[in-house]
């Protein structure tokens, strides 16, 4: 079993949610490029959008993954946030575009992304444990 290392927190326009990643050799890459600000797309019931870090497929990638599950789509170098069916899903499973390596999972209500248009502007961040998440101000600035 991987243990929780790394949280982030994504921020879009209408809200946000934090996440607590795995001790993986992808979170590690991505966490050494935050923050980072991208521009959201969605897919059915997934947000996705680049990262600008590129790594390879691990070997426990997968497909189809619960909701609120964060992945990183090695593909297309983006971080995936499926909360729902896909075009390509069976029913009401999350099935991703390719196999995903998977991160980690979204804390609360993984629902929320429902509320990121695509277009969006969003920004990734590292969120400390100790101090908790900084209030929330809307900034697609680095």
């Amino acid at each position: 079993m991987q243990t929780h290392s790394t949280r982030i927190r994504i921020s879009w326009p209408a809200g946000h949610l934090t996440a607590a990643l795995d001790d993986t050799p992808t979170t590690q890459a991505l966490a050494k490029a935050l923050p980072l600000v991208s521009v959201a797309r969605t897919w059915g019931e997934e947000v996705y959008f680049d990262t600008g870090v590129a790594v390879s497929r691990e070997t426990d990638a997968r497909q189809v993954v619960e909701p609120g599950t964060v992945a990183f789509w090695t593909d297309g170098d983006a971080l995936a946030l499926p909360y729902g069916p896909t075009p390509i899903s069976h029913r009401d499973e999350c099935r991703l575009a390719s196999p995903c390596n998977v991160l980690g999972r979204v804390d609360g209500d993984h629902r929320l992304l429902a509320t990121v248009r695509d277009g969006d502007p969003v920004r990734v961040e590292l969120v400390n444990d100790l101090t908790g998440p900084t209030p929330y101000a809307w900034s697609p600035s680095v």
